[in-house]
């Protein structure tokens, strides 16, 4: 991974370590959509540190609830005391859900989440004497989380291949990349296809072995805000129906109100039966995840001897009160609305943005998670060259101009390349189009240096 470092890196040696050497600045403050460094240098945080501050920072709702729960307590263990801060927004949160999707389980995060809903759906299935079911069904490319039961489940090599050895691969079905098609099909016979693809591996699996469907109803880093054809979203849960599958959502990047929707489920109509949530649930203010299950699939748990599961910071209080304010600061001032309409603008912009550089080969997205793709022909969809390093040099060079961006390699992790923008839900309009010229600017500074197109340099 490169770095564009502007000077010699004169700090002390970090005793802190993470995915790489890179070093970023120390942040100073951070306000709104923005943050400061310690040199007083600003930055737009594009994608919501990723995708997780929903609300921007130093929101002072959400600084006072937490105050005021520290006040109380900032800890009681789930087996021993209840806490109002979680019951609240175990209600609160569960009558923001579809259908009857009415019970919460807390956890930490979006790993710990999505953890809990494979366990959940096993014990579902052995509490109702369907012991073979075991198997759960996912997609590739996908991205569940971090814990080995989570990485079994995630369709993205460099992440899951150095673990391959102590894990049990599940079975993967292709992502509904239809973009990427060169057929004849419309839309909504492209959306089948892929659905149907859900019933091969049934059979091929053999139905009374799979357990569920993990799916993530927009796409996070991974496949970069993918968006299926609506037509795949009711065909899936049709299919999980007639084979008695649990159909569970991935929603801790699309969830919590980034799509402009509560659910990204919301925009299809569709009911899972579990669903995974965490980074806009917290928003940044506190580590808090959630499954969310249907009762009649709970009370089958509970009466079978209980969950056997859990975390110590399960149902914590602080990181609920936290949850709850974020929450109310979401309903309170339509910032759902906000995520739907600052998102048409984003998409928009980048769309006017590929007319300029014809390397932006695809625009996507649903709300406030939106990504664009670079390519090399936009014809065929074939990636750039790899030793672009393209997805990591766009970051740095948004970076050093003050805009944070995400990204990722496009094709499972291995090759391509495309960016996620996903600012805050109380961006504004003039704040979009500050956030869009900065990517102009960067695409340019790119197109320079890699000998790429620039249409805007040539009309000049």
């Amino acid at each position: 991974m490169s770095s564009t470092p502007s000077g010699p890196d004169t700090r002390k040696p970090s005793h802190l370590f993470y995915q790489s050497r890179l070093r970023r600045p120390l942040v100073a403050r951070a306000e709104g959509i923005y943050l400061w460094d310690q040199s007083g240098k600003r930055y737009i945080d594009g994608t919501s540190g990723p995708m997780c501050v929903n609300i921007g920072y130093g929101n002072p709702r959400v600084n006072e609830a937490i105050k005021r729960q520290l006040d109380q307590t900032s800890f009681a263990y789930r087996l021993h005391f209840e806490n109002e801060a979680a019951e609240e927004l175990a209600r609160e949160l569960t009558a923001q859900m579809p259908g009857d999707l009415d019970r919460a389980f807390f956890v930490s995060g979006g790993s710990e989440a999505v953890e809990s809903c494979i366990k959940f759906a096993r014990q579902y299935a052995l509490a109702t004497g369907q012991d073979q079911r075991r198997k759960v069904i996912s997609r590739f490319p996908s991205y569940h989380g971090g814990t080995l039961g989570a990485l079994a489940v995630t369709g993205y090599e460099p992440l899951t291949a150095p673990f391959a050895p102590m894990m049990e691969s599940m079975p993967k079905i292709p992502a509904p990349t239809t973009y990427l098609d060169r057929d004849n099909l419309s839309p909504e016979q492209r959306g089948l296809k892929y659905a149907d693809l859900l019933a091969d591996a049934i059979e091929r699996e053999g139905p009374e072995s799979v357990l569920a469907f993990l799916m993530e109803p927009v796409g996070g880093a991974s496949t970069g805000a993918l968006v299926a054809p609506d037509s795949y979203y009711g065909r899936v849960a049709e299919i999980c129906k007639q084979y008695g599958v649990l159909l569970i959502y991935d929603e801790v990047m699309s969830g919590a109100g980034r799509t402009g929707r509560y659910l990204a489920a919301d925009h299809w109509g569709i009911t899972p039966d579990i669903v995974a949530l965490s980074k806009g649930l917290g928003a940044g203010y506190a580590p808090l995840g959630a499954m969310i299950a249907r009762t009649p699939h709970v009370e089958a748990v509970l009466d079978a001897g209980g969950f056997m599961h859990g975390y110590t910071y399960a149902g914590n209080p602080l990181a609920c009160a936290a949850g709850r304010a974020v929450l109310h600061e979401l309903l309170d001032h339509n910032l759902m609305e906000n995520a739907t309409l600052r998102g048409e603008q984003i998409q928009a912009g980048l769309r006017r943005l590929a007319e300029r550089f014809p390397f932006i080969g695809d625009v996507r997205g649903k709300g406030l998670l939106v990504a664009f793709e670079l390519v090399s022909d936009r014809a065929t969809m074939a990636v750039l060259p790899k030793q672009l390093n393209a997805y990591q040099r766009c970051v740095d060079l948004a970076h050093e101009k003050g805009l944070i961006i995400y990204s990722r390699r496009t094709r499972g992790g291995i090759e391509g390349d495309h960016l996620l923008v996903c600012p805050p839900l109380i961006v504004t309009a003039a704040e979009v189009e500050e956030i869009l010229s900065i990517i102009a600017d960067t695409l340019a500074t790119f197109a320079q240096e890699s000998g790429l197109p620039d249409l805007g340099v040539q009309a000049a």
